[in-house]
């Protein structure tokens, strides 16, 4: 547990710990002084109506994607499988190389092609209609599709050369693969997040600095106060694609970057800036990109066991006409893409807890680091432009990777309380 959280949490206990006794000397209660209930339901009743009911479609929505797009994926492994294809495209491979490595390096490239095109009117319809739809994008969709087209010649290079290593790993160890390809794929995640900033997010958005002084002025501030340095604050052309809200600090290194949306600036106050920059402050500070690497490599560690000890049942059970012959068999990736879908549909309520324990932690950072949590609190509330503001225990527990706009609102306002609290205690 990390200093800051644990400060908010004792400055929460303290209002219930002096609810009886320092207000009352005074003849009011901390109820009268400051309502958190209150306060809460005043935030979120200025989403109301249409808009609440907008956002929850939206989202919604997406419980029902995760299934059908789950389906979509077992589809397209099955097409790759069925009639000895994807063992046809092995044989392609090897007739143009002696070199295993190098045959795999061909595969793999040619199966996130063919993967990638086939899946192509999902990713249509899931991130180009749908969020037309609901007002979230902006892009012509000949600009969607170039940016599309050049994700896909990245994917192309870094995931056949990552399927090419993997299978390097499944030749010498045969079924015990899974423990070093674990390793091997934090390797891969690690420098993926160093690189992207740098060399990846430039060929999809405009990065510059940041001319409102005030705003960067305030950032770099807080970053200090917070125990992080940095010199420049960017910002990133975000609107030409989304109207959605963002910032981050994102890199490792000498790779790392403060950076605000445009998106933020132009709709957000700059409390709201404040705030949402003490919380992607806290991400930094807190390693979380460390701690998120760690915990998705032993998920999808425990995912490669998974893979391999259904492998075979499946191939017995379905695989006659495939021409898989083993583990090592760089043919038999599309089965193996396959269950791994499976067991990754069955943990998204894990992969979403790691993802949302770590937001919490950076909300209770944020809140310290920028003491503004009516602006945090009120960017909750334009984030519910896509994000369903007060869902139940169980939904949130399942389908939210952050925390719902209602828990934000009131760790917010409780940490308002607390600070009214110390303010009179201390005076």
């Amino acid at each position: 547990m990390n200093i800051q959280f644990l400060r908010t949490c004792l400055m929460a206990l303290m209002v219930l710990c002096f609810s009886g006794g320092v207000f009352a000397q005074e003849g009011s209660s901390p109820t009268q002084a400051f309502d958190v209930v209150e306060a809460t339901e005043a935030y979120l009743a200025t989403v109301s109506g249409d808009e609440r009911e907008k956002s929850d479609a939206y989202f919604e929505g997406g419980y029902w994607l995760i299934l059908w797009g789950f389906l979509y994926g077992i589809g397209v492994a099955y097409l790759l499988l069925r009639k000895g294809f994807s063992a046809k495209v092995r044989g392609w491979c090897q007739a143009r190389s002696r070199r295993p490595f190098l045959q795999n390096l061909m595969y793999g490239a040619v199966y996130v092609f063919l993967s990638s095109l086939l899946t192509f009117p999902w990713v249509i319809y899931t991130g180009f209609i749908r969020e037309h739809q609901y007002e979230l994008a902006t892009q012509t969709f000949g600009a969607w599709s170039g940016e599309q087209a050049t994700g896909l010649v990245i994917s192309i290079v870094m995931m056949s050369l990552f399927i090419a290593v993997i299978y390097v790993i499944i030749r010498k160890f045969g079924e015990k693969w899974w423990l070093l390809g674990t390793g091997v794929t934090a390797v891969f995640l690690a420098i993926a997040v160093m690189i992207a900033p740098v060399f990846i997010a430039p060929l999809f958005n405009e990065y510059k600095p940041l001319e409102n002084s005030e705003v960067a002025t305030a950032v770099l501030n807080m970053a200090r106060e917070s125990g992080a340095d940095f010199d420049t604050v960017y910002v990133v052309d975000a609107s030409a694609q989304s109207t959605r809200i963002s910032a981050n600090v994102s890199g490792l290194g000498a790779t790392k970057r403060i950076s605000l949306n445009d998106n933020l600036l132009n709709q957000g106050s700059l409390a709201e800036v404040k705030a949402v920059m003490g919380h992607e402050l806290g991400h930094y500070i807190l390693n979380h990109v460390v701690t998120l690497v760690a915990g998705f490599t032993l998920l999808l560690g425990l995912g490669y066991l998974f893979v391999t000890k259904s492998y075979f049942w499946a191939l017995r059970k379905w695989g006659a006409d495939w021409g898989i012959e083993g583990l090592d068999d760089i043919a038999g990736l599309p089965l193996a893409v396959a269950l791994f879908s499976v067991y990754l549909f069955i943990m998204t309520p894990a992969f979403n807890s790691i993802i949302r324990i770590n937001e919490i932690q950076a909300d209770a950072f944020g809140l310290d680091a920028a003491r503004e949590p009516d602006g945090f609190a009120s960017i909750a509330m334009k984030l519910a432009q896509y994000r369903k503001l007060d869902p139940g225990y169980l939904e949130e527990i399942i389908f939210f990777d952050h925390p719902s706009g209602r828990a934000r609102v009131e760790m917010s306002m409780q940490w308002k309380a607390a600070s009214i609290l110390h303010k009179k205690t201390v005076n």
